[in-house]
């Protein structure tokens, strides 16, 4: 664990609107010595899974960690921010960490839109990092990153996307980056050296040196699947293998009297040897055939927790660094509801959005609908109460044009009134052909099958006109969970690729991304369930009214009959 801060609920500074506690605890690592070790560049992992990037900075500027005390700024620099697919690598140089107490944590501070970046890179690294090339899959080139920028003469690798940290560099076998000597890369017996980087190999190496400094006065490489290390006179041959096609953390310490060798953080071989006096240029990668990622040098001999810290902090499989929730400034604490939102990427946005559209479209509907029917059913009840008075008397054709000429709202909101009203207007217009031809005011059987034919038809029109748009509710009802399962299956998609490119693989991580992709299909429920409901009401109310003008045309057609019948 780490040096026991005594911990603060102070804010650092009012100007930046949230923060993440992210616990550094190298117990988990078996780093274990109560000195600790100094100025370990720890690597964030920065994702959809445990990081709002719609909080923060475009750029990433806002980014600030402080220590424990909430006071004491630390230094770091961004490798890689690219906020569309929410992926971020960032270092953070921590100044010393401890197993000798509960784990130490330091704070993320983000969410100023008008900070501007804080990367100095003469503070990127304690000055005796001398050498630090990230390979990050993009450089032609590669960069010396460490406060020293050295600069690199020659390189002939090829670069690749995918490597332990970002992206990687390629080696055939003929292919080296050659780095001239500079007064920062010489070596003197008064001080030390050391190391480290990741390594993946296809298979076993003839003699494949991943390091040399003046024609192999000092190197490092491999040897068949055995990595090696050679000061003068001094070797070490270690007894692990490395697995093919597997990433491996390879480092090397001179200093003290001491050679020794690293394969993922644990030694593998120790020789007593001197650090020569050399000066000369640099070879990486020298007849390797296979890749490599992140090369550092220091004029110190690194401690076995230095190297252990190191390969944890670095590595997607140790379990050095948890991340908290997000706080929020003015005491407001942490809202789970605004982490989950804050989660969810633009993919997922994009669905929830349909589906807010389509909850207030249902709404809509719902309510305009059952206000129509509500008028419709009121208005049918005041009609029928008006037939069944005189439902004789309501048969005469005079009353077809006073029908015609009614301006009740009352009346025109039933649709057994417009029934009604078909109904007499088929029947005077009858009449008006018989009173011309002269014949008696009777109906004949085929009349009264075309005046049937005539409100079946008129009732296929208000069947129509009551269930318009009910559609809407339907495509809500069957839509709705279909396209928010769409957005949490993009969203777990998103997440997962997110994760495996980080490379940060935990509970912890995985579980807001889940958590976020999964309020899609809260929002395709949030929709589907309330148009369900309103859809089931609407249709009983809609199938009583069409049962009611089934049982009216009938009433009607009857009454006709017998009043008129020959």
């Amino acid at each position: 664990m780490l040096m026991a801060p005594t911990l603060s609920h102070a804010w650092w500074n009012e100007e930046w609107s949230f923060r993440k506690k992210i616990t550094l605890d190298t117990s988990a690592v078996g780093a274990d010595t109560k000195e600790g070790v100094s100025e370990v560049p720890v690597l964030l992992r920065l994702h959809t899974g445990n990081f709002s990037f719609l909080d923060a900075n475009e750029a990433g500027a806002d980014l600030r960690f402080v220590s424990a005390d909430d006071k004491t700024a630390l230094h770091s620099h961004i490798e890689l921010w690219d906020p569309t697919n929410e992926l971020a690598l960032v270092w953070v140089r921590v100044p010393h960490l401890s197993a000798a107490a509960p784990a130490e944590f330091v704070w993320l501070y983000f969410g100023n839109k008008k900070a501007s970046a804080e990367d100095d890179p003469k503070q990127r690294y304690d000055l005796n990092q001398t050498l630090v090339l990230h390979f990050n899959g993009t450089q032609e080139r590669p960069v010396d990153v460490s406060s020293y920028a050295n600069p690199i003469a020659e390189s002939s690798t090829v670069a690749i996307t995918q490597g332990p940290i970002d992206g990687a560099v390629s080696f055939n076998g003929n292919a080296r980056v050659r780095i001239p000597a500079t007064p920062a890369l010489k070596l003197n017996p008064q001080g030390g050296f050391t190391f480290s980087t990741w390594v993946r190999i296809p298979g076993p190496q003839a003699q494949a040196v991943l390091f040399n400094q003046a024609d192999g006065a000092i190197s490092i490489g491999i040897a068949g699947t055995k990595p090696f290390a050679r000061v003068g006179g001094a070797q070490i041959q270690s007894s692990v293998d490395l697995s093919p096609n597997t990433w491996h953390f390879v480092a090397m310490t001179l200093g003290g009297g001491k050679l020794s060798l690293y394969v993922d953080g644990k030694p593998v071989g120790q020789t007593a040897a001197v650090v020569p006096d050399i000066a000369g240029d640099l070879l990486i990668g020298a007849g390797l055939v296979g890749d490599l990622d992140e090369v550092e040098l220091s004029n110190i001999a690194r401690s076995p927790d230095w190297i252990k810290a190191t390969w944890a902090a670095q590595s997607a499989q140790a379990s050095l660094i948890r991340y908290g929730e997000d706080e929020q400034a003015a005491g407001g604490g942490h809202s789970y509801f605004r982490i989950l939102l804050s989660a969810v990427t633009l993919d997922g946005w994009v669905v929830i959005g349909v589906l807010m559209v389509m909850l207030v479209v249902s709404f809509a509907v719902m309510i305009g609908k059952a206000v129509f029917v509500a008028r419709t059913d009121k208005a049918n009840q005041r009609f029928l109460e008006r037939f069944q008075q005189d439902p004789v008397g309501m048969l005469d054709p005079a009353h077809a044009q006073a029908s015609q000429t009614s301006t009740s709202k009352a009346l025109q909101a039933s649709s057994l009134f417009r029934l009604y009203r078909v109904g007499l207007r088929e029947l005077a217009h009858r009449f008006e052909h018989y009173q011309r031809s002269g014949l008696p005011q009777v109906l004949s059987a085929q009349a009264m099958g075309a005046i049937k034919a005539s409100l079946d038809a008129s009732m296929v029109r208000e069947g129509a006109r009551l269930n318009s748009q009910m559609v809407l509710l339907t495509i809500a009802i069957s839509g709705g969970p279909f396209l928010g399962l769409l957005g949490t299956v993009v969203g777990v998609m998103i997440t997962f690729a997110a994760i495996a490119a980080a490379g940060d693989v935990n509970v912890n991580s995985i579980a807001p991304g889940i958590a976020a992709a999964l309020v899609a299909t809260v929002a395709g429920l949030g929709v589907a369930i309330p148009a369900l409901f309103g859809y089931n009401y609407l249709a009983s109310r809609i199938k009583n009214i069409s049962n009611e003008m089934a049982v009216f045309a009938d009433e009607l057609v009857t009454r006709m009959a017998e009043k008129y019948a020959p």
